[in-house]
Protein backbone atom coordinates (compact mmCIF):
# COMPACT_ATOMS: atom_id res chain seq x y z
CA UNK A 1 0.00 0.00 0.00
CA UNK A 2 1.36 3.41 -1.01
CA UNK A 3 1.12 5.57 2.11
CA UNK A 4 2.13 9.18 2.68
CA UNK A 5 2.39 10.86 6.09
CA UNK A 6 -0.62 13.08 6.70
CA UNK A 7 -0.99 14.44 10.23
CA UNK A 8 -0.35 13.21 13.78
CA UNK A 9 -0.57 9.38 13.66
CA UNK A 10 -2.48 9.32 10.35
CA UNK A 11 -1.33 8.51 6.83
CA UNK A 12 -2.91 9.03 3.42
CA UNK A 13 -3.34 5.63 1.81
CA UNK A 14 -4.63 3.82 -1.26
CA UNK A 15 -7.92 3.36 0.59
CA UNK A 16 -8.31 7.15 0.70
CA UNK A 17 -7.33 7.58 -2.95
CA UNK A 18 -9.88 4.96 -3.98
CA UNK A 19 -12.59 6.56 -1.81
CA UNK A 20 -11.91 9.96 -3.36
CA UNK A 21 -12.04 8.55 -6.88
CA UNK A 22 -15.22 6.57 -6.33
CA UNK A 23 -17.27 9.04 -4.32
CA UNK A 24 -15.85 12.57 -4.54
CA UNK A 25 -13.71 13.21 -7.61
CA UNK A 26 -16.61 13.94 -9.98
CA UNK A 27 -18.68 15.72 -7.35
CA UNK A 28 -16.25 18.19 -5.80
CA UNK A 29 -15.92 21.56 -7.58
CA UNK A 30 -12.63 22.88 -8.90
CA UNK A 31 -12.38 25.24 -5.92
CA UNK A 32 -13.08 24.15 -2.36
CA UNK A 33 -13.50 26.72 0.40
CA UNK A 34 -12.87 25.35 3.89
CA UNK A 35 -14.55 27.90 6.14
CA UNK A 36 -13.69 26.22 9.46
CA UNK A 37 -10.16 24.92 9.95
CA UNK A 38 -7.59 25.26 12.73
CA UNK A 39 -3.96 26.15 12.07
CA UNK A 40 -1.64 26.62 15.02
CA UNK A 41 2.13 26.31 15.08
CA UNK A 42 2.98 23.67 17.72
CA UNK A 43 5.49 26.00 19.39
CA UNK A 44 2.62 28.09 20.75
CA UNK A 45 1.26 25.26 22.86
CA UNK A 46 2.19 26.31 26.39
CA UNK A 47 1.31 23.16 28.31
CA UNK A 48 0.96 19.45 27.70
CA UNK A 49 -2.49 17.91 27.60
CA UNK A 50 -3.03 16.15 30.93
CA UNK A 51 -3.93 12.49 31.14
CA UNK A 52 -7.19 13.53 32.76
CA UNK A 53 -8.02 15.70 29.75
CA UNK A 54 -7.15 12.91 27.32
CA UNK A 55 -9.51 10.55 29.13
CA UNK A 56 -12.26 13.16 29.42
CA UNK A 57 -12.82 14.02 25.77
CA UNK A 58 -11.80 12.30 22.55
CA UNK A 59 -10.72 15.52 20.79
CA UNK A 60 -8.00 15.96 23.42
CA UNK A 61 -6.37 12.78 22.14
CA UNK A 62 -6.50 13.63 18.44
CA UNK A 63 -6.24 17.43 18.47
CA UNK A 64 -2.50 17.88 18.02
CA UNK A 65 -1.68 21.31 16.55
CA UNK A 66 -0.84 21.58 12.87
CA UNK A 67 1.36 24.35 11.45
CA UNK A 68 0.68 26.29 8.27
CA UNK A 69 3.19 24.44 6.08
CA UNK A 70 1.76 21.06 7.07
CA UNK A 71 -1.80 22.30 6.65
CA UNK A 72 -1.04 23.43 3.10
CA UNK A 73 0.71 20.12 2.35
CA UNK A 74 -2.28 18.14 3.64
CA UNK A 75 -4.68 20.19 1.50
CA UNK A 76 -2.86 19.03 -1.62
CA UNK A 77 -3.19 15.41 -0.52
CA UNK A 78 -6.83 15.35 0.51
CA UNK A 79 -8.14 17.69 -2.22
CA UNK A 80 -6.15 16.53 -5.27
CA UNK A 81 -6.10 18.91 -8.22
CA UNK A 82 -8.34 21.41 -6.42
CA UNK A 83 -7.76 25.03 -5.52
CA UNK A 84 -8.27 25.28 -1.76
CA UNK A 85 -9.30 28.51 -0.06
CA UNK A 86 -9.49 28.72 3.72
CA UNK A 87 -10.79 30.67 6.67
CA UNK A 88 -8.36 29.69 9.41
CA UNK A 89 -7.94 30.29 13.12
CA UNK A 90 -5.86 28.87 15.91
CA UNK A 91 -6.92 26.62 18.76
CA UNK A 92 -9.41 28.49 20.98
CA UNK A 93 -7.72 27.25 24.11
CA UNK A 94 -5.84 28.90 26.96
CA UNK A 95 -3.31 26.09 26.68
CA UNK A 96 -1.92 28.16 23.80
CA UNK A 97 -0.23 31.52 23.54
CA UNK A 98 -3.20 33.23 21.90
CA UNK A 99 -1.45 36.47 21.00
CA UNK A 100 1.64 34.71 19.65
CA UNK A 101 -0.32 32.25 17.56
CA UNK A 102 -2.51 35.04 16.16
CA UNK A 103 0.60 36.97 15.08
CA UNK A 104 2.28 33.99 13.47
CA UNK A 105 -0.89 32.88 11.69
CA UNK A 106 -1.42 36.40 10.35
CA UNK A 107 1.98 36.26 8.64
CA UNK A 108 1.18 32.87 7.15
CA UNK A 109 -2.24 33.99 5.93
CA UNK A 110 -0.82 37.01 4.14
CA UNK A 111 1.85 34.85 2.51
CA UNK A 112 -0.57 32.08 1.48
CA UNK A 113 -3.67 34.08 0.58
CA UNK A 114 -5.76 32.62 3.39
CA UNK A 115 -8.38 34.50 5.38
CA UNK A 116 -8.19 34.60 9.15
CA UNK A 117 -10.43 34.87 12.17
CA UNK A 118 -8.70 36.19 15.27
CA UNK A 119 -9.06 34.04 18.36
CA UNK A 120 -10.13 36.61 20.96
CA UNK A 121 -10.44 36.58 24.71
CA UNK A 122 -13.61 37.96 26.33
CA UNK A 123 -11.47 40.20 28.56
CA UNK A 124 -10.01 42.06 25.58
CA UNK A 125 -10.85 45.71 25.14
CA UNK A 126 -12.37 47.21 22.04
CA UNK A 127 -8.92 48.51 21.12
CA UNK A 128 -7.34 45.07 21.40
CA UNK A 129 -9.98 43.45 19.20
CA UNK A 130 -9.85 46.34 16.72
CA UNK A 131 -6.09 45.86 16.35
CA UNK A 132 -6.77 42.32 15.13
CA UNK A 133 -9.57 43.36 12.79
CA UNK A 134 -7.37 46.04 11.23
CA UNK A 135 -4.91 43.50 9.83
CA UNK A 136 -5.07 42.41 6.17
CA UNK A 137 -7.36 39.48 5.43
CA UNK A 138 -8.87 39.30 8.93
CA UNK A 139 -12.61 38.76 8.58
CA UNK A 140 -13.61 38.72 12.23
CA UNK A 141 -13.27 36.58 15.34
CA UNK A 142 -13.50 33.01 16.61
CA UNK A 143 -14.94 32.84 20.11
CA UNK A 144 -15.27 29.93 22.51
CA UNK A 145 -16.48 29.38 26.04
CA UNK A 146 -13.22 27.72 27.15
CA UNK A 147 -11.52 31.13 26.75
CA UNK A 148 -13.38 32.58 29.74
CA UNK A 149 -10.80 31.20 32.17
CA UNK A 150 -8.33 28.33 32.25
CA UNK A 151 -8.77 24.90 33.77
CA UNK A 152 -5.94 22.47 32.89
CA UNK A 153 -8.14 19.49 33.70
CA UNK A 154 -11.33 20.32 31.80
CA UNK A 155 -12.32 22.15 28.63
CA UNK A 156 -15.90 22.27 29.91
CA UNK A 157 -15.55 24.37 33.05
CA UNK A 158 -17.68 27.03 31.36
CA UNK A 159 -19.84 24.88 29.11
CA UNK A 160 -23.02 26.21 30.72
CA UNK A 161 -21.95 29.83 30.27
CA UNK A 162 -24.01 32.50 28.59
CA UNK A 163 -22.83 33.39 25.10
CA UNK A 164 -22.35 36.94 26.35
CA UNK A 165 -19.74 35.73 28.83
CA UNK A 166 -17.33 34.88 26.01
CA UNK A 167 -18.73 37.20 23.33
CA UNK A 168 -19.33 40.35 25.39
CA UNK A 169 -21.39 43.29 24.24
CA UNK A 170 -18.51 45.75 23.92
CA UNK A 171 -16.93 43.39 21.38
CA UNK A 172 -20.26 42.78 19.66
CA UNK A 173 -20.70 46.51 19.18
CA UNK A 174 -17.31 46.77 17.49
CA UNK A 175 -17.91 43.71 15.32
CA UNK A 176 -21.30 45.08 14.30
CA UNK A 177 -19.82 48.44 13.36
CA UNK A 178 -17.28 46.67 11.14
CA UNK A 179 -19.71 44.17 9.61
CA UNK A 180 -17.34 41.43 10.77
CA UNK A 181 -17.72 37.67 10.74
CA UNK A 182 -18.03 35.65 13.94
CA UNK A 183 -17.90 31.87 14.14
CA UNK A 184 -19.76 30.86 17.29
CA UNK A 185 -19.35 27.46 18.95
CA UNK A 186 -22.44 27.36 21.13
CA UNK A 187 -22.20 26.40 24.82
CA UNK A 188 -24.49 24.15 26.91
CA UNK A 189 -24.56 20.39 27.27
CA UNK A 190 -27.92 20.52 25.48
CA UNK A 191 -26.24 22.18 22.48
CA UNK A 192 -27.91 24.72 20.18
CA UNK A 193 -31.45 23.81 21.20
CA UNK A 194 -31.01 24.99 24.81
CA UNK A 195 -33.54 27.83 25.31
CA UNK A 196 -30.82 30.23 26.50
CA UNK A 197 -28.82 29.69 23.32
CA UNK A 198 -31.82 30.27 21.08
CA UNK A 199 -32.81 33.38 23.01
CA UNK A 200 -29.30 34.86 23.05
CA UNK A 201 -28.63 34.16 19.37
CA UNK A 202 -31.89 35.89 18.46
CA UNK A 203 -30.88 38.78 20.71
CA UNK A 204 -27.50 39.09 18.97
CA UNK A 205 -29.17 39.02 15.56
CA UNK A 206 -31.63 41.73 16.67
CA UNK A 207 -29.15 44.05 18.36
CA UNK A 208 -26.11 43.49 16.10
CA UNK A 209 -27.58 42.75 12.67
CA UNK A 210 -24.47 43.71 10.69
CA UNK A 211 -22.40 40.87 12.14
CA UNK A 212 -22.00 37.91 9.78
CA UNK A 213 -22.82 35.36 12.47
CA UNK A 214 -21.99 31.74 11.65
CA UNK A 215 -23.09 28.96 14.01
CA UNK A 216 -20.34 26.32 14.00
CA UNK A 217 -21.01 22.61 13.49
CA UNK A 218 -24.71 23.22 12.74
CA UNK A 219 -24.95 24.14 16.40
CA UNK A 220 -23.13 20.95 17.46
CA UNK A 221 -25.99 19.00 15.89
CA UNK A 222 -24.09 15.77 15.39
CA UNK A 223 -27.27 13.69 15.85
CA UNK A 224 -30.65 14.12 14.21
CA UNK A 225 -32.59 14.76 17.45
CA UNK A 226 -30.30 17.69 18.29
CA UNK A 227 -30.84 19.15 14.82
CA UNK A 228 -34.61 18.69 15.02
CA UNK A 229 -34.76 20.40 18.42
CA UNK A 230 -32.74 23.44 17.37
CA UNK A 231 -32.72 24.30 13.69
CA UNK A 232 -36.44 25.02 13.19
CA UNK A 233 -36.27 27.68 15.90
CA UNK A 234 -33.77 29.68 13.80
CA UNK A 235 -35.02 28.78 10.35
CA UNK A 236 -36.84 32.05 9.70
CA UNK A 237 -33.71 34.22 10.09
CA UNK A 238 -32.28 34.14 6.58
CA UNK A 239 -29.27 36.21 7.62
CA UNK A 240 -28.06 33.67 10.18
CA UNK A 241 -25.48 31.29 8.72
CA UNK A 242 -24.16 27.88 9.75
CA UNK A 243 -21.09 25.81 8.98
CA UNK A 244 -21.33 22.04 8.68
CA UNK A 245 -17.86 21.24 10.02
CA UNK A 246 -17.50 17.95 11.94
CA UNK A 247 -20.99 16.79 10.95
CA UNK A 248 -20.90 13.24 9.59
CA UNK A 249 -24.54 12.17 9.84
CA UNK A 250 -26.29 12.23 6.44
CA UNK A 251 -29.67 12.62 8.13
CA UNK A 252 -28.45 15.78 9.86
CA UNK A 253 -27.08 17.19 6.61
CA UNK A 254 -30.38 16.44 4.87
CA UNK A 255 -32.45 17.96 7.66
CA UNK A 256 -30.28 21.10 7.79
CA UNK A 257 -30.52 21.57 4.03
CA UNK A 258 -34.30 21.15 4.14
CA UNK A 259 -34.78 23.39 7.17
CA UNK A 260 -32.27 26.17 6.51
CA UNK A 261 -31.70 25.97 2.77
CA UNK A 262 -28.34 25.39 1.06
CA UNK A 263 -27.60 29.11 0.74
CA UNK A 264 -27.10 29.42 4.52
CA UNK A 265 -24.58 26.61 4.95
CA UNK A 266 -20.79 26.89 4.61
CA UNK A 267 -18.56 23.87 4.19
CA UNK A 268 -15.91 23.31 6.84
CA UNK A 269 -13.63 20.44 7.78
CA UNK A 270 -12.74 21.19 11.41
CA UNK A 271 -9.28 19.94 10.46
CA UNK A 272 -6.88 18.80 11.66
CA UNK A 273 -9.35 16.83 13.81
CA UNK A 274 -11.08 15.27 10.81
CA UNK A 275 -7.94 13.73 9.40
CA UNK A 276 -8.73 10.93 11.84
CA UNK A 277 -9.44 7.57 10.20
CA UNK A 278 -12.66 5.72 10.93
CA UNK A 279 -16.38 6.22 11.04
CA UNK A 280 -19.09 7.45 13.38
CA UNK A 281 -22.23 5.64 14.47
CA UNK A 282 -25.33 7.14 16.06
CA UNK A 283 -27.99 6.07 18.53
CA UNK A 284 -30.56 8.64 19.53
CA UNK A 285 -28.85 11.71 20.95
CA UNK A 286 -25.42 10.08 21.26
CA UNK A 287 -22.69 8.92 18.92
CA UNK A 288 -19.59 6.77 19.03
CA UNK A 289 -16.38 7.38 17.11
CA UNK A 290 -14.71 4.36 15.55
CA UNK A 291 -11.06 4.60 14.63
CA UNK A 292 -8.09 2.37 13.96
CA UNK A 293 -5.66 3.83 16.51
CA UNK A 294 -5.54 2.62 20.15
CA UNK A 295 -6.60 5.89 21.75
CA UNK A 296 -8.02 5.78 25.25
CA UNK A 297 -11.52 6.55 23.97
CA UNK A 298 -11.35 3.80 21.33
CA UNK A 299 -12.29 0.86 23.52
CA UNK A 300 -14.87 -0.84 21.30
CA UNK A 301 -12.71 -1.77 18.33
CA UNK A 302 -14.12 -3.23 15.16
CA UNK A 303 -12.57 -6.13 13.29
CA UNK A 304 -9.27 -5.72 11.47
CA UNK A 305 -11.09 -6.26 8.20
CA UNK A 306 -13.50 -3.39 8.87
CA UNK A 307 -10.77 -1.10 10.19
CA UNK A 308 -8.68 -1.77 7.08
CA UNK A 309 -11.44 -0.12 5.06
CA UNK A 310 -11.59 3.05 7.15
CA UNK A 311 -10.98 6.34 5.36
CA UNK A 312 -10.63 9.86 6.71
CA UNK A 313 -13.42 11.35 8.79
CA UNK A 314 -13.43 14.37 6.48
CA UNK A 315 -14.13 12.09 3.50
CA UNK A 316 -16.94 10.34 5.35
CA UNK A 317 -18.41 13.77 6.17
CA UNK A 318 -18.20 14.80 2.51
CA UNK A 319 -19.92 11.60 1.40
CA UNK A 320 -22.69 12.20 3.93
CA UNK A 321 -23.15 15.71 2.55
CA UNK A 322 -23.10 14.40 -1.01
CA UNK A 323 -25.75 11.79 -0.25
CA UNK A 324 -27.97 14.41 1.37
CA UNK A 325 -27.58 16.74 -1.63
CA UNK A 326 -28.40 13.88 -4.00
CA UNK A 327 -31.46 12.86 -1.98
CA UNK A 328 -32.79 16.41 -2.14
CA UNK A 329 -31.87 16.78 -5.82
CA UNK A 330 -29.88 19.96 -5.23
CA UNK A 331 -28.64 21.67 -8.36
CA UNK A 332 -24.96 21.82 -9.24
CA UNK A 333 -25.03 25.54 -8.44
CA UNK A 334 -26.40 24.86 -4.96
CA UNK A 335 -23.79 22.18 -4.27
CA UNK A 336 -20.98 24.46 -5.40
CA UNK A 337 -22.44 27.18 -3.21
CA UNK A 338 -22.12 25.00 -0.11
CA UNK A 339 -18.60 23.87 -0.98
CA UNK A 340 -17.27 27.26 -2.06
CA UNK A 341 -19.62 30.00 -3.23
CA UNK A 342 -21.41 30.74 0.03
CA UNK A 343 -18.11 31.37 1.83
CA UNK A 344 -16.91 33.52 -1.07
CA UNK A 345 -20.05 35.64 -0.68
CA UNK A 346 -19.39 36.08 3.06
CA UNK A 347 -15.85 37.25 2.33
CA UNK A 348 -17.10 39.79 -0.23
CA UNK A 349 -19.70 41.13 2.19
CA UNK A 350 -17.23 41.48 5.05
CA UNK A 351 -14.59 43.11 2.90
CA UNK A 352 -17.11 45.45 1.36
Amino acid sequence: MDTVPLYHVWEYTDVDRAFWQEHLEDWMPEEVFDAHTHVNEPRFCTEEITEEMRRQYWVSEVGEPIGAADAARCDKLVFPDRKVSKIVFGHPSLSYDIEGSNRALQEECVARGWYRLAVTLPQWTVEEVAAELDQPGVLGTKVYYALISHDPNSRDKHIEASIFEFLPRHQLELLDSRGSMVILHVPKADRLGHPDNIREIKEIRRDYPNIMLVIAHLGRSYTLPHAQEALPQLADDEGLLFDNSAVMNPDVHRYALETLGPERILYGTDNPIFYMRGRRQWKGRSYINRTSYPFYFNKERESQEIEAGYTLYMYEALLALKNACDDLKLTREQVEGILCGNARLVVRRVQG
